[in-house]
């Protein structure tokens, strides 16, 4: 419930849980609107984007501290209008369009109005509408991270790309193809022209081929998918290669067994990386795939039609025009 005696100046609209669950507990209701603190950024919010599994969660319903923190607000990439500043920020400016991955331990941007730190923030891809932009920050920095920083992809590299239609598998073929890589990736039956589409030169169904009859002496396997598909993939791995996974964490002992170099890592906000990533987008390298489209009243009914079902993209929550 809003503060008493709040004015409607100092009230939003937001979706909150205030209890833990799943998707029943989001309630659609006049919240208090955030005030940024020092080095944060106002945004007025256009759109944000949900992912698959973020009410399970730790970091939805606690601080850094590990204390509970509810009333949550659940979503946590965005894309809108800069609407305030605070002192010592030089960038964004009051007026900007922007996009940002917002820290997974504070409220997120189903809502009005979100704080953000000003260090996760970049200018709104020129090319893209707010539903778009909102469909890239978690994903498509995901798929940076995973190759760039951990796996340290280059020109010519050979790379396997395990979940090539999901939301982050789609952004890595993107990325991977713009480095240079020569790309395969593994999708089940009816998404593999998708994933062909998206760039990868190799599509292997997996629900009726093992990919290690096919892949052999790759430099990077990324995985999104986890389970038997991670276990099995050390073995298309060429000597001193690399496995970075955002699924779970690599079994055990492959260092030692096969020279692999195994890593599993969680996305972190970088306005830098952004600002590259919309670059890519204006330059006609990267595209998101937006699945479907709810309003703010319908957040629930958004995060219900994620839980029933993986979509092709990303499911968006538009909030303002």
């Amino acid at each position: 419930m809003p503060q008493e005696g709040a004015s409607s100046a100092q009230l939003m609209t937001a979706a909150r849980m205030h209890r833990r669950g799943g998707p029943e507990v989001i309630v659609v209701e006049q919240a208090p609107r955030p005030r940024p603190a020092a080095g944060e950024v106002l945004i007025r919010v256009h759109a944000a984007s949900i992912t698959r599994g973020e009410l399970e969660w730790d970091a939805t319903w606690h601080d850094r501290q590990g204390r509970p923190r509810l009333p949550s607000i659940p979503s946590h990439e965005v894309s809108g209008v800069v609407e305030e500043v605070t002192q010592g920020v030089e960038f964004p400016k009051p007026g900007d369009a922007v996009y940002a991955l917002i820290d997974f331990n504070r409220d997120g941007a189903a809502a009005e109005y979100v704080a953000v730190d000003a260090g996760a923030i970049a200018l709104k891809p020129r090319s893209l509408d707010h539903q778009q932009a909102a469909a890239m920050p978690l994903s498509a920095l995901t798929a940076w991270q995973g190759l760039f920083d951990h796996a340290r992809i280059t020109g010519g590299m050979r790379v396997l790309i395990l979940g090539g239609a999901g939301a982050v598998g789609s952004f890595a073929v993107q990325i991977a193809r713009w480095a240079g890589a020569k790309v395969a990736a593994t999708a089940s039956a009816e998404n593999t022209g998708y994933v062909r589409d998206l760039g990868a030169g190799t599509v292997i169904d997996h629900t009726a081929h093992r990919f290690e009859d096919s892949a052999r002496d790759i430099d990077i396997v990324f995985d999104t998918a986890g389970g038997e598909m991670l276990a099995r993939s050390a073995a298309v791995l060429r000597k001193g290669g690399m496995l970075a996974s955002v699924a779970e964490k690599p079994p055990a002992g492959l260092a030692a067994e096969r020279g692999v170099h195994p890593v599993f890592f969680i996305v972190a906000p970088s306005s830098i990386e952004l600002a590259k990533l919309a670059e890519l987008a204006d330059g006609g390298h990267l595209r998101p795939t937006v699945a479907e489209i709810y309003t703010l009243d319908e957040t629930r009914k958004a995060y219900e039609r994620l839980a029933k079902g993986r979509v092709l993209g990303k499911v968006v929550i538009k909030v303002a025009d």
